[in-house]
């Protein structure tokens, strides 16, 4: 098939990347004209068969890159991956503002207006697929009133992990369609089964937009619940959280799945923080009788102010012996082995410690582009703030302390490794 792609960033590229991948043409534009360019990709993403990177993937690819009006007039199904983007405030690297808002959908809106203005001088129909995320009627609130009647319009928002966007594309747990037209729904479904045969869930396009956030949510509460359950665990002698979990996560039937179900950092990345606080937004917009995402919010902050409140009894407990060390948390991306931070619980830890008054520094081999097999740490005060692998390797110098939340780095001589989660004598 023909597939037009708008918007190529780091949602649009990996996937426009798979698509061609499958043996189809696809044709690319963005108002960025940075972005239409195979040379370089600034997003650290694996490939679909496990690539440390996509860039020679997209190197060697059959990507072309056009005019707006020329992607209208090649393509068949037209996928629009423009940002809606949250207000910096609203990221989950800063504490909660007290006044929440909806997202930004003024590029969305610009984008589907220049879009049907092509789609009308060509004066052809063209089915439309827009991805990007939304809050529950806003796609008939703000969309709607602004799109060629040409244009026969579906809402296919994906569920992928940055870093692992082109697997998570090509092998997802099921399809979601927002359809407002029958026909081009058959298509895109047609389309889609070039790729695989996931289950294809048809539903009504406000129904679409609450799956995508609801989903996206659902995870967070069950990553609010396991780091509960792992602070919990730390202050009960006896208690392991990772042992306490495994067993959770056996209970399949009624827990659902062992996902997302490990102690450690709060929820992070470019969707779950800012859906969170957007739903909270609406929440209070509809009046409604408990605000659960305002509450999951509430519950990653004051779980990593707590993480600040040991490092700062570790550093106070050192202080005393005149020992002022100096704090640095190893992480600033969101996830694993990934130069991604936006929504990083590490920086909104970071951000609460200077807020104490304290001085932190930060360190990430994937962020920073310094890649050292092993690192030798000169001694202070060490937080864990994302699990990358390198970290297993780092040496720590005599009389350093070590805070892990995830449990994964072993003891050294002479170092206190604080593993967080794990009760006394546990």
């Amino acid at each position: 098939m023909n597939i037009g792609f708008v918007g190529i960033g780091k949602l649009g590229m990996p996937c426009a990347l798979a698509i061609d991948m499958a043996g189809h043409n696809v044709v690319c534009y963005d108002i960025n004209p940075g972005n239409m360019q195979k040379e370089r990709f600034e997003h650290r993403e694996i490939g679909p068969n496990g690539e440390a990177s996509i860039e020679p993937l997209l190197q060697k690819s059959n990507l072309q890159f056009d005019s707006l009006k020329n992607v209208v007039e090649k393509s068949e199904i037209i996928f629009v991956a423009v940002q809606t983007p949250h207000d910096s405030r609203y990221e989950g690297i800063t504490r909660i503002p007290k006044n929440k808002m909806d997202f930004n959908y003024d590029y969305l809106k610009d984008c589907i207006q220049n879009l049907s203005c092509c789609v009308d001088e060509n004066d052809e129909d063209k089915i439309v697929i827009i991805i990007s995320t939304v809050l529950p009627g806003s796609i008939r609130k703000y969309i709607f009133p602004v799109m060629s009647k040409k244009i026969k319009l579906c809402y296919n928002p994906f569920f992928i992990a940055m870093g692992t966007t082109m697997q998570d594309f090509l092998n997802p747990e099921f399809v979601l369609f927002g359809v407002h037209d029958d026909n081009a729904a058959e298509k895109a479904e047609k389309f889609y089964r070039t790729l695989h045969e996931k289950p294809f869930y048809k539903t009504s396009i406000e129904n679409a937009e609450a799956i995508k956030v609801f989903y996206n949510t659902f995870i967070s509460s069950k990553i609010s619940i396991a780091n509960t359950i792992m602070e919990m665990s730390h202050k009960l002698p006896g208690c392991n959280c990772d042992e306490i979990m495994r067993a959770l996560k056996m209970g399949t039937d009624r827990l659902i799945s062992p996902k997302y179900l490990d102690g450690g950092m709060g929820d992070g990345g470019g969707c779950h923080p800012r859906d969170n606080i957007a739903l909270s937004w609406l929440s209070e917009e509809l009046n409604m009788s408990f605000n659960w995402f305002e509450a999951t919010m509430i519950q990653r902050e004051n779980q990593t102010e707590w993480l600040a409140d040991l490092i700062i009894e570790k550093w106070n407990k050192k202080s005393l012996c005149n020992e002022c060390l100096p704090i640095t948390i190893l992480g600033k991306s969101f996830k694993p082995e990934t130069n991604l931070v936006i929504g990083s619980p590490s920086i909104l830890l970071k951000n609460i410690m200077e807020a104490k008054g304290y001085t932190v520094q930060m360190k990430d081999p994937y962020v920073d582009n310094k890649y050292p097999e092993k690192d030798i740490c000169p001694k202070g005060i060490y937080f864990i703030g994302t699990k990358h692998k390198c970290f297993k390797k780092y040496r720590f110098e005599p009389g350093s302390v070590v805070i892990d939340p995830f449990r994964y780095i072993k003891h050294q001589n002479g170092i206190d490794v604080i593993s967080i989660g794990i009760g006394e004598n546990g």
